[in-house]
Formats: C-alpha cells, structure tokens, sequence
C-alpha cells in the first residue's frame, strides 16, 4: 500500500536563509484531507564525534535560546549550498574548535524530525584530532571547548546534560557498539 501522502496545495509562510516555513494542505491514501501541515524546510547538517589522539572527546558548551539553557554537545554545524558533508565538517570543527586532522568516516545518517523537517544529519567520526589553531567563530558564536574522557562524556549523557536528540543517538550508538552487545 502507498503511503505517501497528496500534495493539494502550498504556501511559504516564511522564507529566509536558514529556514522555510511552509503551510501544506494534504490528502492521505485513505482520503482524509489536512488543510493546514506545516513542514519546515532546513538545510542538511553534520555533527563530528571528535575524539583525540589521546582518546578524549573534543566537546563544546554553548547557549542555545529555544531552551534558554547552556548546553554540553559535540560539533555541529550547517552544511552550506553545494558543500559536501566532510567538507562541511571539517570546516566546522576546525572553525568551532581550532581541531583537525585525524582520520574521518561518516558514521551515521538521521532524520531529524521526518514528521515536520525536510533535512538530514550527517554525523561524522573523527579519530585522531588534535589542536591546529584556535577557534574561528563567527560573530554570533561564542562557545567553549572542554576536551573531557570518554566516561565523562558518557556521565554528561546519563545526567541528561546534552539535550540535542541528533548529538545523543550517535553517542549512544558508538558507545553501545564498542561494548559489543
């Protein structure tokens, strides 16, 4: 059965370089209309697991103003119009964070919300890093690296210290894959 649901119509609410808010009205395969789905249009993403040639994890703490809390996370950035994933990731450690280097693969893909948002998460595993430069923030960042051990970060996560979904399920992946269970 094709569950893909009928496009009626659309509007663009909102349209500006990091996000589009459209009003979509649809029709389901069992014939149930919604006149008013909203999807919001993000560009794709990528996160970075950047662990060093010591084995610790480059993290960074950071106000985030949806939840008006400073938060503990791993990299994370935009991936700019026609920018490769691994390119968009590398470019965003070394700017967040002054690291580089290392050997680098894609570790995984997510949806962030599939339900309401039209984009991906990219997040890359970075072995091997190690301080290059120091930060290269933009104007409107300003964000702390802490370089902590592999149980702090797994501490961090169990006292619900990092809140960002997309950052966690990666974590807690690896970690449970290095357990082999």
């Amino acid at each position: 059965m094709d569950k893909k649901w009928e496009i009626i119509s659309s509007k663009y609410l909102l349209e500006s370089k990091w996000i589009n808010v459209r009003k979509d009205k649809v029709r389901m395969p069992k014939g149930v209309e919604l006149d008013d789905f909203y999807i919001l249009e993000y560009p794709d993403w990528i996160n970075v697991i950047a662990i060093t040639e010591e084995g610790d994890f480059v993290l960074e703490r950071q106000y985030r103003h949806g939840t008006q809390t400073v938060e503990y996370e791993i990299c994370a950035g935009v991936i700019e119009k026609g920018e490769e994933p691994i390119v968009a990731a590398q470019r965003e450690l070394y700017e967040e964070t002054g690291f580089g280097g290392g050997e680098w693969s894609l570790y995984c893909v997510t949806a962030p919300n599939p339900a309401a948002m039209t984009n991906r998460n990219y997040t890359f595993l970075a072995k091997g890093v190690k301080q290059i430069s120091s930060q290269h923030l933009e104007r409107t960042e300003d964000i702390d690296v802490i370089v902590v051990s592999r149980e702090e970060v797994k501490q961090i996560l169990k006292d619900g210290k990092m809140m960002q979904g997309i950052m966690q399920a990666p974590l807690w992946r690896m970690f449970y894959e290095e357990e082999g269970r």
